[in-house]
């Protein structure tokens, strides 16, 4: 594994100038990559291209509408009993006033349990320019990142191949390089 070093830049020209910074610090290309970091939900893993298998605002939406259809259906059996008994209605509209019931109560009960925001959405987008460090040679990058106007800088492992992070991942935690904004900040 390899260690890396990023910053997220708001543009390619931003970027291209911090890789030149980089250069002339002694950073060499094939350690030096920039790519651009699709907004959240849109890094295309899944089709027709969203970025997770499942909206992280619905996860809990099944059980909320297993406990709506429970106390929809004891709803809508009270009432069908009721129309029932008051109305004579035939036995029919009891269970069709149950079932319509079940199903208003799932729709609400999965409503009500589907979460309003979510925080999982971890990495802004934006160009990304990472470099390929050593320990000692990490906080160098670092600062030349920030100095040439980077945000977000942040510390990795990986796979680095051919002159770029092979592994990268948008939807992985990213981990801020705290040493370098304690030490340099």
């Amino acid at each position: 594994m390899s260690l890396i070093v990023a910053a997220r830049f708001t543009t390619f020209p931003a970027a291209e100038d911090a890789a030149q910074r980089l250069f002339n610090a002694g950073f060499v290309e094939e350690d030096v990559t920039l790519f651009f970091v699709n907004p959240p939900g849109q890094h295309a893993r899944f089709q027709p291209g969203g970025g997770t298998s499942t909206d992280a605002n619905a996860r809990e939406a099944p059980k909320g509408a297993e406990i709506g259809v429970t106390i929809g259906a004891a709803v809508g059996a009270v009432l069908g009993v009721g129309i029932f008994a008051v109305f004579s209605a035939p036995l029919i509209v009891s269970l069709i006033a149950a079932g319509v019931s079940a199903y208003v109560g799932a729709l609400v009960g999965a409503m009500m349990r589907t979460q309003e925001a979510s925080d999982e959405e971890i990495r802004d987008s934006g160009v990304l320019v990472a470099v390929h460090v050593s320990p000692d040679n990490q906080l160098d990058a670092a600062r030349v990142l920030r100095d040439a106007g980077g945000a977000a800088i942040e510390r990795a492992t990986g796979n680095w191949q051919q002159g770029r992070w092979a592994d990268f991942d948008p939807l992985k935690q990213p981990v801020p390089l705290s040493e370098f904004s304690e030490k340099h900040a």
